[in-house]
């Protein structure tokens, strides 16, 4: 290292060695490993891309979350695609973030990288369920995968998988495959995003708030799952039963006015479980925001506000 080179250091230089140098998505939209095997600028890949892109995703909540989220992403990134180019790293992040953003998964990382988990076969991401966390990560190809999650934590957005939510490897063709739309092949991965209302963009709409599980896969369950509970097809088909719901749970309740597209599907929703004492003010009309004044109405003592004053 650097300050271990004569003529190349200075009292307290190792310092300045202890990490790396922070990662910052370049303007061009492709990063650089730094000479790691496989890496190679893709900016053809990001001319390339197949539906509108994600938007972007930046860490809130608490200290614990934030470095809960860091250390799953980093662990998708490094178990699902260690030896892949940066293109290949930053579209498993992306598939992430995509399906934090969409009501069909878990609002968090951790959420949706362990999704699953606790089934012996079937977890939405192989690594959490076949054991291969009982290797051992390599620090080299760690410490790149970590660079890679920390910038798609920061808002750095994929352009070329769009709203993908599945991806495959290239040795295999799941049953499902031929029901979603192929968005691009990069490396060793297909990726794919649902047909119909789950893929348009107006389904990313959840906001992450934070609230992030322990980054671990879940206790083994003897509790058999649903049939085709994380089924690709049977989430897109409850995505949009759902939505037709809300919608007509929506237009029975009366119009949406502007700004309230999110109306219908929070209407069909059921209310928090209250306090006794809240019960008994008024429950969730409480929080109903209904009563405010509409437009062009001044409460009080502000009626005549503009107005010349006749008493100085």
């Amino acid at each position: 290292m650097g300050f271990e080179t004569p003529g190349e250091s200075f009292p307290g230089s190792a310092f300045y060695y202890l990490a790396d140098e922070p990662y910052l998505p370049p303007a061009g939209g492709s990063i650089s490993s730094g000479g790691t095997a496989g890496a190679f600028a893709d900016t053809a890949l990001e001319d390339a891309v197949n539906g509108p892109a994600a938007r972007p995703l930046f860490l809130t909540g608490s200290g614990a979350d934030r470095a809960r989220a860091l250390q799953c992403m980093t662990m998708a990134i490094y178990y699902e695609a260690a030896t892949e180019s940066d293109a290949g790293q930053r579209a498993v992040a992306q598939v992430v973030l995509n399906r934090v953003a969409h009501p069909a998964f878990p609002d968090t990382v951790c959420g949706v990288v362990f999704e699953g988990s606790e089934r012996p076969t079937g977890c939405q991401f192989s690594f959490t369920c076949d054991g291969s966390l009982a290797r051992a990560p390599a620090r080299k190809f760690w410490d790149r995968a970590q660079a890679v999650a920390a910038a798609a934590l920061s808002g750095a957005v994929y352009a070329p998988v769009g709203l993908a939510t599945h991806y495959h490897t290239i040795y295999i063709h799941p049953y499902w495959a031929d029901s979603l739309t192929n968005v691009t092949t990069i490396g060793a991965h297909t990726f794919y995003r649902w047909k119909g209302a789950a893929g348009l963009a107006a389904a990313f709409s959840d906001r992450y708030a934070g609230g992030e599980p322990l980054p671990t896969r879940h206790a083994p369950s003897r509790t058999p799952d649903p049939a085709g509970a994380l089924d690709p097809i049977q989430l897109a088909r409850s995505y949009e039963q759902s939505l037709a719901a809300a919608q007509a749970a929506g237009q029975a309740a009366g119009p949406v006015h502007a700004g309230t597209a999110g109306a219908p599907i929070r209407a069909a929703l059921p209310p928090p479980a209250y306090s006794a004492a809240i019960q008994s003010r008024g429950g969730d009309q409480l929080y109903s925001g209904d009563r405010l004044p509409g437009g062009g109405q001044l409460i009080g003592p502000h009626a005549q506000s503009g107005e010349w004053i006749k008493h100085p």
